[in-house]
């Protein structure tokens, strides 16, 4: 497993994936039973739950986009420290659309299936910092 393509395939999840939200990234990228588990608490497995969770993010936050601050990568593992903001356009955790601006903190970890697939993302935002942001 190379420390480059772990971080080829950060990459390409935040900026194509999430920055881009192009679907069309999952097959070149991740494993087909891909395990997921999102800062918002909620568990997803295979395209179809990465693709549901994308949505949900993007129906909240239209402009959600994802900045990359450090990849440390080792083996069959990476962690990624990253930054979020967007526009909260849409209703989430029972709170209406209020258009404000937000941005909060987050990292993940990264398990990978040989250097061309991911096979497992658990992050962790900082939501607390983002509701109180909210209310």
């Amino acid at each position: 497993m190379s420390r480059s393509s772990n971080i080829r395939l950060i990459e390409t999840w935040y900026h194509r994936m999430w920055n881009q939200w192009d679907k069309t990234a999952f097959e070149e990228i991740l494993t087909p039973d891909i395990a997921f588990r999102g800062s918002l608490g909620q568990v997803k497995r295979g395209y179809g739950g990465i693709s549901e969770y994308m949505d949900f993010i993007r129906a909240a936050f239209p402009d959600f986009t994802n900045h990359i601050q450090e990849i440390i990568s080792e083996r069959d593992k990476a962690f990624a420290r990253l930054s979020y903001a967007g526009t909260h356009e849409g209703e989430i955790f029972g709170i209406a659309p209020t258009r404000k601006k937000i941005a909060y903190s987050g990292a993940a970890v990264f398990s990978f299936a040989g250097e061309k697939m991911i096979r497992e993302v658990w992050v962790l935002g900082d939501i607390y910092g983002l509701l109180v942001q909210l209310k």
